[in-house]
């Protein structure tokens, strides 16, 4: 890997296009690399987690909207929506699937300088090979690089810091993972990635106060915004450049100023992309921050006991967790037996109280408004708080794949004064956890999000198409996708009209 630095130039200042950021990110996408095995085997694992997940969201309102909207735009070749036959314009596909794999925030993550779910780069990646009539081989590959740049941006670029939604960094990835699938030129994805990052770059009350639906469309939305810009690069249009670097660009009007610095590492010629072995999937639907203080809510409740007789629960955690899911945001929506789904997501007091009290965690019962509304567990809820702890800060940071952690230390006092402590640092699930995720795991995910929804023999024939993903031919890439029964689509709620019918 080779550390880039970027920084503003004024416009009148010498700066090559070859030293770009846009540039450098182009040149990877452009890199004809082989794919290592190790990494293939893991973007087999994360097409699965994507299904799995969608799977589960499907009769979901804000899935079923976007659906709606896609449905409106059929399109030959077009690209498959999850759970209905046909061909859709790529964009809008790309924008449903989105949806549908972001709306429970059960898929992969990776967190550094930034926060990020790389998983997001799969529904544009694939929808825009699909209507190119790619192969599989062509997706890995595609695949292999979106994960990168998302990755590798969130290593060197803080966006949280500043307010800037992290999306700001998945349409230069979903953009740049696209030209690779399509076998573009440096020259069309540089234009792309610029045109992705103006187009993407928003603030972060989407993950702030009342938390909507929006959290999940966010994701979706520069997925699709990727694909545009790759089609009008295409064409020859072009973008705002230097899009990070320029003197009214990212860097100096969005993120630290016009005297900031950032160091971007990127692989170098020849270099495997390699980044998506540093992500990790979820276990349970819920923010990864929370992922696991869940485990740790688990294996304390013994201990415990008797939950009426919790005086106070204090998590001492990192500054991201404690700011962002945490007391320390200030937000007291997150203590909101009312709240939305996204807001309780996003309130580490509250999962750690309904883990404590159930000892498991349900994308759907764990959130439903008769669970939150339990008077016991707004008592218990209200007890829970969060601090900043230094050495959690430093672990969170930390770029030795043995130390970084995500964790917490729960510190529990009981009425009569007794204080119980127990911490746990990563996530069961997690690679370095008590039971990692391998294909295996995957697999029985994607079989228990799909209960009741995919029926076994669909379910079948996807994960034999998903595990021959890097071998299938250009016909047969549109088969990675799943169908359901029309009764299925039934239970979503009804939904009201739109501008597209």
């Amino acid at each position: 890997m080779k550390n880039h630095l970027v920084r503003t130039h004024r416009s009148a200042e010498a700066f090559s296009r070859a030293e770009h950021l846009a540039w450098r990110i182009a040149e990877v996408a452009t890199d004809p690399v082989a794919v290592a095995p190790e990494t293939e085997e893991m973007i087999v694992n994360r097409i699965i987690d994507n299904a799995a997940v969608a799977a589960a969201a499907l009769t979901r309102r804000p899935v079923a909207d976007a659906r709606a909207q896609a449905l409106a735009h059929p399109y030959r070749p077009g690209a498959p929506v999850f759970g209905v036959p046909g061909t859709y314009s790529p964009e809008w596909a790309a924008w449903a699937n989105g949806v549908a794999v972001r709306e429970l925030d059960f898929h992969d993550t990776f967190l550094a300088a930034e926060y990020s779910h790389p998983g997001d780069n799969i529904p544009p990646i694939l929808a825009a090979a699909h209507h190119a009539g790619r192969s599989g081989r062509d997706l890995i590959r595609g695949l292999a690089t979106g994960y990168e740049i998302q990755i590798d941006l969130a290593r060197g670029i803080c966006l949280h810091e500043h307010k800037i939604d992290h999306v700001a960094h998945l349409g230069p990835s979903a953009a740049a993972g696209i030209g690779t699938a399509l076998g573009l030129d440096t020259e069309t994805i540089y234009q792309a990635i610029g045109q992705a990052l103006h187009t993407t770059t928003a603030t972060r009350q989407s993950r702030k106060g009342e938390i909507s639906s929006w959290k999940a469309y966010a994701p979706a939305f520069a997925g699709k915004m990727a694909i545009e810009a790759v089609d009008r690069a295409m064409r020859g249009e072009g973008a705002p450049a230097p899009i990070w670097e320029g003197e009214d660009g990212v860097i100096a009007r969005l993120l630290a100023g016009p005297e900031a610095e950032y160091s971007v590492p990127l692989p170098g010629p020849g270099e495997p992309k390699r980044a998506i072995l540093d992500s990790y999937t979820k276990e349970h639907s819920a923010e990864y921050q929370s992922q696991a203080p869940i485990d740790l809510a688990r294996r304390m409740r013994d201990r415990i006991g008797d939950l009426g007789r919790v005086a106070s629960i204090v998590l001492h955690t990192s500054h991201h967790t404690h700011v962002v899911i945490g007391t320390g945001s200030g937000d007291p929506q997150k203590f909101d037996p009312e709240a939305s789904r996204e807001t309780l997501d996003h309130s580490v007091m509250y999962i750690f109280a309904v883990a404590l009290q159930d000892g498991t965690w349900h994308h759907e019962r764990s959130y439903a408004p008769e669970r939150a509304r339990r008077p016991d567990t707004i008592e218990l809820w209200r007890k829970i708080s969060t601090a900043e702890d230094p050495e959690w800060t430093r672990r969170y940071h930390s770029a030795d794949p043995a130390e970084k952690a995500f964790g917490a230390r729960a510190e529990v006092t009981l009425t009569s004064g007794e204080v119980i402590v127990d911490e746990l640092a990563v996530a069961d699930a997690h690679p370095l956890g008590a039971r990692p995720f391998a294909r295996e795991q995957y697999i029985a995910k994607f079989r228990t999000l799909a209960e009741g929804v995919v029926d076994a023999a669909e379910q079948d024939r996807f994960l034999d198409v998903a595990q021959r993903a890097g071998s299938l031919s250009p016909d047969e890439l549109p088969q990675l996708t799943f169908t359901v029964s029309g009764e299925v689509l039934a239970r979503a709620p009804k939904l009201s009209k739109g501008l597209f019918r």
